[in-house]
């Protein structure tokens, strides 16, 4: 009795085995961007909660229709870098970069005060200032800030109205 491997389905099995790799990279990817897109441009990323995060608030997400629907009672506020909204922002847009909040929160805080509704967006959703400067807002005592996600770019590529200016 002697043993031969059949080499006829070998190839067929590879190709498969190669498939089945790319999906899963694929939905990996797919369900981390976010993560992965911060980790590349050197941001740290936390995997968890910290126990001392779990109780404090969190600000609400809203979508596009949302955002149309809130703005004019609404204060918008930029939290990209000022030469990003010089180029362009929402109508009505606040500039309050992340890399600019201590210099700049004591005279925002003067002219808006906490019973004021904030919608904080920056650039999409890979962009995690617009989050960070909410829950810091909402530290403050803010309690209507919510999170607008998809933020500029998504309001841009609609082909709504866009502002220029300086912050």
């Amino acid at each position: 009795m002697s043993l031969q491997f059949d080499y006829s389905n070998l190839k067929r099995v590879c190709v498969e085995a190669v498939i089945i790799v790319c999906f899963a990279m694929a939905i990996g990817l797919a369900f981390n961007h976010q993560m992965l897109m911060a980790s590349f441009s050197g941001k740290v990323v936390a995997t968890a909660l910290p126990d001392a995060a779990v109780d404090e608030p969190i600000p609400v997400p809203v979508t596009l229709q949302d955002v149309q629907k809130l703005m004019n009672r609404s204060v918008l506020i930029d939290a990209r870098i000022a030469e990003l909204y010089r180029t362009g922002h929402l109508p009505g847009a606040v500039s309050l970069p992340m890399d600019e909040v201590e210099e700049r929160l004591p005279v925002f805080s003067e002219k808006y005060p906490g019973t004021r509704s904030l919608i904080v967006y920056c650039n999409g959703y890979g962009c995690i200032d617009s989050y960070d400067l909410a829950v810091r807002l909402l530290r403050l005592g803010y309690n209507d800030v919510m999170v607008y996600e998809a933020g500029y770019p998504e309001w841009r590529d609609a082909g709504l109205p866009v502002e220029g200016g300086t912050p």
